[in-house]
C-alpha cells in the first residue's frame, strides 16, 4: 500500500453516500421499551459475570471461562446446542458463535454482531479497585472492561436471551460471536472464523459495537459516531546496543541513553496534518453542532487550504488529534542486565496509529529518519509477536456504503434515546476486528452506542470505568436495534 493508492480502494459511490449520512435518514423520536426491573437484573448479572472472568493474554487469563460461561446461560434458556457453538485454535482461546435461527427459510443472508471477549493486562497496583472486581461507584461501573467492551458483550448476550424468552422470531438469522485475541496474542478469534469457518459467519453485514459510539461533551451529546474506516495498527521494536562497561566509568553512549534521546524525539515529534473524506465529514458534521472558537476551527480545517493554527488548536483535544495524524508512543521498556553495569542493550515497543494511506513500513523507514541513530534498529512486531526487518503492506478498511437497512434503525433508535444528536462517520483512532471482515468483502458497521466524555475514555487504562446510565441506554438501543435488523 502506497499513500497516493489508498483511495483507489474507495468507490466513489461509496465516499459519496458518507457525505451525506447524517441527513438521509429522517428521524422521528419516538418512546423504545425499556428492559424491565428482571431484564435489568439479568443484564447486570451478565455484565458483572463478565468482568470478573479474567480474560487477559496472561497465564492469569483464560477467555474459555468467559465463553464457556455465556454458553450456559444459553443453553440454559433453550437454545439448540449446534446453535451455540465453543470453537477455536487453543483450548484457552474458544470462541463462541451463537446462531438465533429465523422461521422457515429465510430470503436475507443473516446479520453478525461481532463482540471481542478478551481484554488488556491490567495490574492491581496502579488501580484504585481490582480490575477483575465489577464495582458501582459514583455512579460509574468499574472493572477491567467495562469500556472495552464486555459493556456491549453483556448488553448483546443479554438481548439474545430477552428476545429469545419473549418468543420473537427474526426474518433472518441473527449472528452473536464473542471472540478472542483481538487485544493481542496468536489466537485472533475473529481472523481465525473468518479463515476456517466462513460458514458459521458469513453475513449480509457486521455491527461491531467495538468502535463508533456517542461523544459527550460536558453531558451534551456532541455526535453519535459510527465507523467507516480505521488506522492501521502496527508496533515496532526499537533496539539500542552497545559494549557495556563498568558502571564507575560512565559514558553519554550508553544504550538506554541512546535509546531516551531516541524516544524523546518522536515525544516532540508531531506527523503531518491530514484529512481524508471520513474525517472530512466527521468534522463538517460536527461543526454545525459545536460553537464559538470550536466551531470556527473545525470549519477552518476544511478550508483550502487548511488553517494549521486551528489544526493546533483542536489537535490539544486528543480525539481530535488522533483523527488528524499517524500518531506513535513508546507503550514499553526494558534494559539493562546488572545494577552494576552500563547496559549493553536496552528496548522499547513503540505503537502506532497509521493514518489511511501509508504503509507500516512507510512508517518505519520515517522512524528510522527521525532517529538518525546507526546504533538503533528498528523493527516491525507482529500481532503475534514475531519480530521482523520489514514491515507487511496492511490495508485499511475501505467505507462500506450506509445502507438504509442499517441507518435508518441506528438513526431513528439513537434520536430516541439522544435527540437531536447527528450520526455522521468516524474514522476509529484505534483498530478492530472489523478489518477482517472487510477483507473478506462483507461490510461492517462500527456502533457500540456508548456515551462517554471526550476526556473521560479510560479504555486499556486505569480505572476503566462506564457510567451506569450508559448501560442501560445502550442496553435499550440494542434490544430495539437488533429486533429492527432481525424484522420486527
Amino acid at each position: 500500500m502506497r499513500s497516493n493508492r489508498i483511495f483507489a480502494l474507495y468507490t466513489l459511490a461509496s465516499l459519496a453516500a458518507w457525505t451525506v449520512v447524517a441527513g438521509s435518514f429522517a428521524t422521528a423520536q419516538s418512546s423504545l421499551p425499556h428492559a424491565s426491573a428482571e431484564d435489568r437484573a439479568e443484564a447486570l448479572a451478565i455484565f458483572k459475570q463478565l468482568i470478573e472472568i479474567n480474560t487477559t493474554d496472561t497465564p492469569q487469563g483464560n477467555v474459555t471461562t468467559a465463553t464457556a460461561a455465556m454458553q450456559k446461560r444459553f443453553l440454559d434458556a433453550g437454545f439448540p446446542a449446534e446453535d451455540v457453538l465453543l470453537l477455536g485454535p487453543d483450548p484457552r482461546k474458544q470462541n463462541l458463535v451463537v446462531r438465533y435461527r429465523a422461521t422457515g427459510t429465510p430470503s436475507e443472508k443473516p446479520v453478525l454482531f461481532l463482540c471481542h471477549i478478551d481484554v488488556v493486562q491490567a495490574l492491581r497496583s496502579d488501580w484504585s479497585t481490582d480490575p477483575f472486581q465489577f464495582i458501582e461507584k459514583d455512579g460509574y461501573y468499574y472493572g477491567r472492561g467495562t469500556q472495552d467492551m464486555k459493556e456491549s458483550d453483556a448488553a448483546l448476550v443479554d438481548t439474545f436471551l430477552r428476545l429469545h424468552r419473549e418468543g420473537y422470531t427474526p426474518k433472518r438469522d441473527l449472528i452473536l460471536a464473542l471472540t478472542a485475541d483481538e487485544e493481542g496474542g496468536k489466537f485472533n478469534g475473529a481472523s481465525w472464523l473468518v479463515q476456517n469457518h466462513r460458514d458459521l459467519v458469513d453475513a449480509a453485514y457486521v455491527i461491531n459495537p467495538d468502535s463508533g459510539g456517542v461523544e459527550l461533551d460536558h453531558g451534551r451529546a456532541a455526535v453519535a459516531a459510527v465507523e467507516a474506516t480505521e488506522k492501521v495498527y502496527s508496533d515496532f521494536q526499537i533496539t539500542a546496543t552497545n559494549r557495556g562497561g563498568h558502571s564507575s566509568l560512565p559514558r553519554p553512549d550508553n544504550a538506554i541513553y541512546e535509546l531516551t534521546a531516541a524516544l524523546n524525539k518522536l515525544a516532540t515529534h508531531i506527523f503531518p496534518f491530514e484529512l481524508n473524506e471520513v474525517t472530512r465529514t466527521y468534522f463538517k458534521n460536527l461543526a454545525e453542532h459545536e460553537k464559538g472558537e470550536t466551531a470556527d476551527d473545525m470549519k477552518a480545517i476544511l478550508a483550502t487550504p487548511p488553517d494549521m493554527d486551528a489544526a493546533a488548536r483542536l489537535s490539544q483535544e486528543p480525539t481530535f488529534n488522533a483523527n488528524f495524524r499517524t500518531t506513535c508512543v513508546a507503550t514499553r521498556l526494558n534494559a539493562g542486565h546488572a545494577n552494576n553495569a552500563l547496559p549493553q542493550t536496552a528496548q522499547a515497543i513503540v505503537n502506532c496509529r497509521i493514518f489511511p494511506g501509508h504503509s507500516p513500513e512507510e512508517i518505519r523507514q520515517q522512524l528510522i529518519a527521525l532517529f538518525d541513530d546507526p546504533n538503533l534498529s528498528v523493527k516491525y512486531v507482529s500481532d503475534a509477536g514475531v519480530v521482523s526487518d520489514i514491515a507487511p503492506e496492511r490495508k485499511p478498511i475501505a467505507p462500506p456504503a450506509p445502507i438504509a437497512e442499517v441507518f435508518e434503525p441506528l438513526t431513528r433508535i439513537t434520536d430516541a434515546i439522544w435527540p437531536g444528536t447527528p450520526v455522521t462517520p468516524v474514522m476509529e483512532s484505534g483498530a478492530s476486528d472489523s478489518i477482517y471482515f472487510a477483507q473478506a468483502g462483507i461490510p461492517s458497521y462500527g456502533y457500540s452506542a456508548i456515551a462517554l466524555e471526550r476526556d473521560d475514555v479510560r479504555a486499556h487504562g486505569q480505572d476503566e470505568r462506564l457510567p451506569v446510565d450508559s448501560y442501560w441506554k445502550s442496553l435499550d438501543f440494542f434490544y430495539a436495534f437488533t429486533k429492527a435488523l432481525g424484522g420486527e
